[in-house]
Parts: C-alpha cells; structure tokens; sequence
C-alpha cells in the first residue's frame, strides 16, 4: 500500500471515531459531521459523503416564548383581574398557570435574565441601558460568557427568532457602526424585526429588520399599528419556516411593547371600556381579590393588602380627576384587549402548524408589575415624567381628545396601578415586593402538558426559563460558545412542575433594582424599599435608613404580615445571605439615581475620536440612537447646513432629533427655514420671513444654552441665519435636561415619530444636503 493511501486509511480511521463522538453538544458551534466516505486517487475509486450540520435532538419541541411589558397581577381576566384576555384564558385551559413566578421589577434586566439563564447583574444588566454606568454589571453590554438561548437552541440546529422589544443592545451600539454582536442578529437570532429600546411609538415605531432600518408600510391614517405588523411577520414566518422544513423545530422570541406605555390604541378599542372602572380602585382590588379567590389564583386565608398612603383614596378625588384617571386606564384596557386578540392571532396559528401538539408556548404576562411611571396624575407624555417632570391634571384634560392617538403617549396613574397589581404591595421597579416581580406565567404544551385547574405555586424565577427550554430540548448547557467558557446557568429547570404539581421550586432568589432589594429563603422574604417610581427625581441615598420588612410566604402569599419586629433572627439571617448574594452576583454599587442617571454621559460610538466636539453628517444619516448623537442638551452648540434648494419648491427635514413627547428639527416649509424646539409638547418655533434662494445656501442655527456648567434643563438663546444673515430669533425658558425619548437623529428625514404635526413624517427633503455640521461648545 502507497503512502497515500495509508494517510487515507488513517484519517478514514479517526473520522470514523470521532462520528461515534458527533456531535458533541458541550462545545458550540458544532462542527459539521465527519466524513465518512472513502477519497481515493480519482472519483472512480472514491465514495463521497456529505457532512451533515448539526440538528436537534429528535422530538425537540418548537418553543414560543411570549412575553409582555409592564403588566400587573391582578390585571388579566387569566389571574382574576377585570380586563378581559381570552386569548390567555384558552392558552390556560389548554396548558397550567403558575402563580409564584417572579421577573427583576424592571424590564431590560429581565428580559437579560430571560435570555441568558442568569441573573441580570451577572449578565450586565442591574438596569437599563439609558441608565446605564461605567460599572461591568450596570453597562448593559451582555457578556460572551453568558450566551442566550437563541445562541445555543441555533446551535444546535433550531431556527431562532425575534420579533418586538429588543432593550439588551446598549444605544451607543445601534448605529449602521456597529458592533452588532450585541444586536439580537448577534446574540444567536437569525431573524429580527422590532425596535431597539425600552418602548417605541406603535404608530410610528423606530423599526429595524435584523440591522436595517426600515419604515411601516402605510400610515397610522391608514391602519397601521405595530402590534399588528409584527404579529404578522411573526405568523408569516413560521408558517413558511414549516412548509420549507418541517423537522425542524424553531425558538420564537415573541416581545411586543405591549402593554409598556405608550397606551396606543383605536377609539374602537377603548370605548369596549367606558365606564368599566367607575368603581375606582379600591373597589377594583375588592373584585380582583374575590375572583383571585374564586379561581384559586391566591390560596385560602390570603390577606389583601391595604391601600398605601401613596395612592388617595377615590372617594377623596374629584369629578376632573376621576373622569381623567379612568379615560387613561381606560384606554389601557382597551390597549390590552386588544394585546390579546393579537397574541390571539398567533396562538390559532401556531394549531395549524404540522407539528403543533410539540410545540411549547411559555407565555410570561409582564416582564415587571404593573407600572406607576405616568405619575400621580398620569400622563399624556410619559417620557416627560420619566425626565422628572410630573404632568399637569389641566394639561391632560385640554388634550384628552388625543388619548391613545399618535400624537399622545399616554400613561395611567399610580393608583391604577397599585390597584393593578392585587393582592400586593408596591408596583414595577420596587424590587423589594411582590407587586414590582410577581409576574403570571402560562405555559402550553399539548404533547407534554395535561391541563391542570389548579394552578402550579412553585417559587421560580425568569432565570429558570432557559435550563428549562434546553431540559425540554434533551441539549445541554455548553461549557464553550464560540470558543469562550461559559458562567454557569443560575437558574434551575422546572420541567418536572409540568407533570409534578408539588414541585416547589428554588430556595433561594435575591432582588434588587434602585437600591430596592429583597432576599428570599425556604419561604421567607426579607424586603427594603428605597425609591418612589413616580419620582425620578429623587434619589434618598441613606441606604442605612431603610426599613427592612419580613414576610414567610408560606404562610403569607400577598406579603401582608410583617414579621420583622417580632423574627428579628431571621431577618439578619436573610440580609446576611444578601450580603453574599450581592458579592457573587456583582450588584454593587447600589445606586438609587433615576433621571439623574440620564444625563451621565453614555460611551460613544466605538470608533469615534474620544472627546470630539464637531459631528459632520452628510444626508442619509439616520436612525442614530440619543447617547450616539451630538450631545445637544444642557450645553450650546451651533448647527451649520450647506444645501441646495428649488427656493419655495423645496420643502423637508434637515435635520431631526427625537419626536411626539420631545425634540428638535430643523425644516424647510415652503423653502423658508425653520426651527421647532419640542420641550414636551411646548413648542419653541424660530422661523425665517422668507424662502431660501435658488441652489447653494448656508443655513446657520446658534443655541447658546443660558445654564451654567453642571445645570440642566436650563433655557437658551437661539438664533437662524442664512448665509450669514440673521433672520430670526427666539427664547427658551427651559429645556429638556435627559432624554428626548424614544426616537433618533437623522439628516434628511424625520424617520419614526414626527417632532411637529406642522407636516408628515419622514418628510425627507427635497433638495440636496452636502453637510450638516454640529459643533457642541
């Protein structure tokens, strides 16, 4: 035998060893199936093979993972509550409700929780990425040590999706720079189709299709509504997915912004509401809590909880008031109902899937308890309060014929809701009690799940989801992803509760968001509450002053009872164990600053020269996220726009920076320039007196910001001229000190939500933009 060919015998050897070995799931990606076949001199006397890619273990389950924003226990028909949700009624008839599932308090820290396997601090997420710090556990830059499921289910031969909210890629990195290993395409999805922060405009939304950005195709006077489109695309592709290959089982990412503010939604959908919640809400709770008991949703001897001294009583309110705060949680419902029909929608299609009876849906109803974010009052411009700014009951009732239209993003008060999430205490982002992490979850799988009335109550945590998809799955978590070892999963699978109605869950859970924080252990919870949700503008500090609660939830499902006073043992015990939570999870530095946080200055653009002060721009620069754009508040900077124009034939957006609730934009009306500075729905509007001329012009913006160093939300000078002549001004009283919201920076349009009703958006200019220069003082 020639040397060739015992090289070939030789290798034909190993190959042979290493398929009884393939595919080794521990270490991803897998690598293609060894060959098999002989190679000899020529093709005559050889016999080919083809190296298969890696697929799923046999019977592994399509997985749907729904899951909502901003909901509230005591909200869903479901779980007791009086807002309707058939969709999620049939979903539990088929499949188990579970009772003690809990979430983070807040939404971008879950959904790194959901994903990943691990607890939010461990993934980089302790808060959001518009709050984020330069501290490795609140940069909200998810690690490669802690893959998602998405990573590993595609690895091992799923296809992955991801449709709605995507709040876990920091903003700093959503430009077409780049890097995108932290967009959903990144992070193991092979499709996306959403929006990449905290909430979007469901008539305008900020729409990316994998790292592209596109627009709705029709307007919001045309029909178009977010929460349709994806659902759409979501139904579209599953289906097609399953005509092409129909083995092969898919993971779908389901995250709408429902039901997160803003509350949009047709007339048609609110008025099924009117006159619905004219009990008020503590007579909501006393109906919940009944029906809670009826269904079984709380045990026997449950207490509800007493209304705080945070939410008035409604008898103490006022007709304004009461006909204000019910029209906003009004449209809510309407906004939730209709939530439902679309979920709905996919539900009936995931029955006509070939493979529908292996097909695991876990549904997790709110991503955090129900949210006080619209303040005292509620709102019509959320985004203004979570910049600290409360809004005006009179200001709500002179606008009230736009609630739930495109030119509003409404938020309910705070009292609708405590009353949202009955029996508990607190609400989102208060991480120290029940109503901002106890979550309702429901969970279908035909082929595996018989239908239980009573609901599941063992105590689980969003970090459980993922070791319990890949239990159902038969893959193992990896140790290596992409060559990097893995932190090990911090959740535990929860599989056996499906068949097993004693399961009882974990032991032990930590919470913390805003210096709001909680141990639990075998049953007992020990709680500090430490910041007012309504209230980003107040960071307390003091962290030595908070009042420390105890509650044994075995005994105490709504945590009414406070046991510290007369269990003080135990209560050192479990602050003890959230000492050392605290010190392996990485949550450290508490920090309880809300807007304050806001104005930190975020990283820039990776790639950008470190300290620049002049960004140049040339047309077709769109869809650059806040922190990636000129910093262009509590500072003066000047904008400099060489164009060309028709003269008054030229109209359209120069440049645009934000939308509905706040921002600025630069425009030709008619080729007049103009300047409309939104402060929360006050517009400041600089005009010149007359169109540019015909071709090449200058058009000269000077904003010269009247606070001193350190001052925010302070007033401005403005000034427009054209080829070096002034021809306007104007004066600002205030302006925005944090966040213009949830649109972006663009030159040319005014792509998403529009920062003025004075045209339609993206009214893309006309002429030409040669460039458009901000120098930031």
């Amino acid at each position: 035998m020639n040397r060739f060919f015992i090289t070939v015998a030789v290798l034909m050897l190993a190959s042979h060893a290493q398929a009884q070995d393939w595919p080794d799931r521990s270490k991803l990606p897998v690598p293609l199936a060894p060959f098999e076949g002989t190679i000899g001199e020529t093709y005559e006397d050889s016999e080919p093979d083809w190296q298969d890619p890696v697929a799923a273990p046999d019977d592994a389950p399509n997985v749907i993972v729904i899951l909502l924003d901003d909901v509230g226990f005591g909200q869903t028909s479901t779980f007791g509550g009086l807002i309707p949700t058939p969709a999620l009624d049939q979903l539990a008839d088929e499949g188990l409700r579970f009772t003690r599932f809990h979430t983070t308090a807040i939404c971008g820290p879950s959904r790194a929780a959901l994903l990943t396997g691990r607890n939010h601090h461990s993934a980089g997420n302790g808060f959001l990425m518009e709050w984020a710090t330069g501290f490795p556990s609140y940069s909200t830059m998810l690690p490669k040590e802690t893959a998602t499921i998405a990573e590993i289910l595609k690895d091992n031969g799923y296809a992955t999706w991801w449709f709605g909210k995507n709040h876990n890629t920091p903003d700093w990195e959503q430009t077409v720079a780049g890097p995108f290993d932290r967009w959903p395409t990144g992070m193991g999805f092979e499709y996306f189709y959403g929006f990449n922060s905290g909430e979007t405009h469901q008539y305008y939304p900020v729409l990316f299709e994998n790292t592209v950005p596109v627009e709705p195709d029709k307007t919001p006077e045309e029909g178009y509504h977010f929460m349709t489109d994806m659902t759409d695309r979501a139904i579209a592709r599953m289906k097609f997915s399953k005509s092409v290959a129909p083995e092969k089982p898919f993971f779908m990412y389901f995250a709408p912004g429902a039901m997160h503010a803003p509350h949009h939604v047709t007339a048609e959908w609110r008025q099924q509401f009117d006159g619905a919640f004219d009990m008020g809400w503590e007579e909501y709770r006393n109906q919940v809590f009944a029906r809670q008991l009826e269904l079984g949703i709380v045990p026997e001897g449950t207490e509800l909880t007493p209304r705080p001294d945070w939410v008035p009583a409604w008898d103490t309110l006022n007709d304004d008031q009461k006909d204000v705060y019910n029209a906003l949680f009004e449209n809510f419902a309407g906004y939730f109902a209709f939530t439902d029909h679309e979920v709905g929608r996919l539900l009936d299609a995931v029955k006509e899937l070939p493979d529908a009876e292996n097909t695991m849906v876990v549904y997790i109803v709110g991503d955090n308890g129900a949210s006080s974010e619209g303040g005292p009052d509620g709102t019509l411009n959320e985004i203004m309060n979570l910049n600290g700014i409360p809004s005006e009951i009179e200001d709500i009732i002179a606008n009230l014929d736009k609630l739930g239209g495109p030119e509003s993003e409404p938020h309910y008060p705070v009292g609708w809701a405590w009353a949202g999430n009955t029996p508990f205490q607190w609400v989102k982002q208060v991480a120290s009690h029940l109503g901002g992490t106890r979550n309702p979850m429901v969970i279908s799988w035909p082929a595996k799940i018989q239908h239980d009335d009573a609901p599941r109550t063992a105590f689980l945590h969003l970090v459980d989801v993922v070791p319990t998809i890949l239990e159902a799955a038969h893959i193992p978590m990896p140790d290596t992803v992409n060559g990097i070892d893995q932190k090990p999963l911090e959740g535990e699978s929860f599989l056996a509760s499906f068949a097993d109605a004693s399961y009882m869950g974990r032991t032990q859970q930590y919470f913390e968001v805003l210096s709001n924080r909680s141990m639990y252990a075998d049953g007992w919870k020990a709680n500090a509450q430490h910041t007012l949700p309504w209230r980003q503008d107040l960071a307390p500090g003091n962290w030595d002053q908070d009042k420390w609660e105890l509650y044994n939830l075995d005994e105490d499902f709504s945590e009414a009872n406070d046991l510290a006073a007369e269990n003080p043992e135990k209560l050192a015990e479990l602050k003890a164990m959230l000492d050392d939570a605290f010190e392996k999870y990485g949550v450290l530095p508490l920090d309880d600053r809300g807007a304050g946080r806001l104005s930190i200055p975020k990283p820039p653009v990776p790639g950008t020269v470190k300290g620049n002060k002049t960004f140049s721009y040339s047309a077709g620069a769109i869809r650059i996220p806040e922190p990636a754009a000129p910093p262009m508040k509590n500072t003066s900077w000047t904008l400099t726009a060489k164009i060309e124009t028709e003269g008054p034939k030229t109209e359209g957006v120069i440049m645009g920076f934000g939308g509905v609730a706040a921002g600025l934009v630069l425009y030709l009306d008619a080729g007049v320039p103009v300047f409309d500075y939104n402060l929360f729905e006050a517009h400041t509007v600089v005009k010149g007196a007359e169109p540019l001329p015909e071709g090449a012009s200058e058009i000269t913006l000077d904003f010269a910001y009247l606070g001193a160093e350190g001052e925010a939300g302070k007033g401005a000078e403005i000034t427009l001229s054209v080829d070096g002549t002034e021809v306007a001004t104007g004066t600002m009283d205030s302006t925005v000190a944090g966040r213009f919201g949830i649109d972006t920076f663009g030159i040319g349009e005014d792509s998403g939500q529009p920062v003025t009703t004075a045209y339609k958006a993206p009214f893309k200019f006309t002429g030409g933009i040669e460039s458009v220069v901000v120098e930031v003082k």
